[in-house]
């Protein structure tokens, strides 16, 4: 509808889905009516982009894109949580469509069956309000946060490796973004992959969770998010630490 219109209420089984959420002050209609009306794009259906996905589906942003171009493997599901041993072969964002819109039909989820590059990474992000990067490589990475730079859109971040993980935002436009906290990817090799180091699956479902949790902050309006900032986690030991991020003013992708 047009800009000045009143947003269509709410109907009687949203108020039922959404009744617990709708009773903070900090959410309400108006912010449940902002998660409707929200467009994210969630970069991979796998241990970040799973909890993440179910969380800001259940939760009702109203429509969510999912990218990933691979099938789902039998050494996913103990932390790809949208899928089902019964997926295994299958594509992943088929299988994580039909468990989200079994979760909330009354919601738009749109498949992306496409490997992300620098070559489609602007054209996946357009038209989203706010991009969930799940990515499980460093150019995917790179190339998701320079198009979300250029097209102002906010950036939420995550990562895990064994048991430690990182979340954070980057702001719409950068300054910073991701490459003034990681300038170039480390040289092939030096940073192991869940194949190679192994990982819990509990710890990308902590990262996904609370990726899910700052982009609905984010939508919402709530002040406090993770904006310019990085939480690192160790699960081990449970020790939690926030960073401040500062802006590289030299940055390739945001610098002045």
């Amino acid at each position: 509808g047009l800009a000045f219109e009143t947003p269509a209420m709410l109907d009687t089984a949203d108020r039922a889905r959404y009744a617990r959420q709708l009773t903070l002050p900090e959410v309400g209609e108006a912010g449940q009516t902002k998660l409707r009306d929200a467009r994210v794009l969630i970069i991979g259906a796998g241990g970040l982009g799973s909890p993440a996905a179910y969380y800001l589906a259940a939760a009702g942003v109203g429509h969510i894109g999912i990218v990933d171009h691979d099938v789902v493997d039998r050494s996913n599901l103990h932390r790809q949580i949208l899928h089902r041993d019964a997926s295994v072969g299958q594509p992943k964002v088929r299988s994580a469509m039909a468990s989200l819109s079994a979760l909330n039909p009354s919601i738009d989820i749109e498949p992306i069956e496409k490997r992300v590059s620098a070559d489609n990474a602007a054209e996946l992000v357009a038209g989203y309000d706010l991009v969930v990067d799940g990515c499980d490589n460093f150019a995917a990475r790179y190339a998701i946060n320079d198009a979300c730079v250029a097209a102002k859109i906010t950036l939420v971040y995550g990562a895990v490796e064994r048991f430690s993980g990182q979340v954070g935002v980057f702001p719409a436009g950068g300054q910073p973004c991701y490459r003034c906290l990681f300038a170039s990817a480390p040289p092939a090799g030096a940073a192991p992959t869940c194949a190679e180091a192994g990982v819990l699956g509990v710890v990308p479902g902590l990262v996904g969770t609370l990726q899910a949790l700052e982009a609905i902050k984010l939508i919402v309006g709530m002040a406090d998010t993770l904006s310019a900032r990085v939480l690192t986690l160790d699960a081990r030991t449970q020790r939690w630490r926030s960073l401040q991020v500062p802006a590289d003013p030299n940055c390739a992708a945001c610098g002045g």
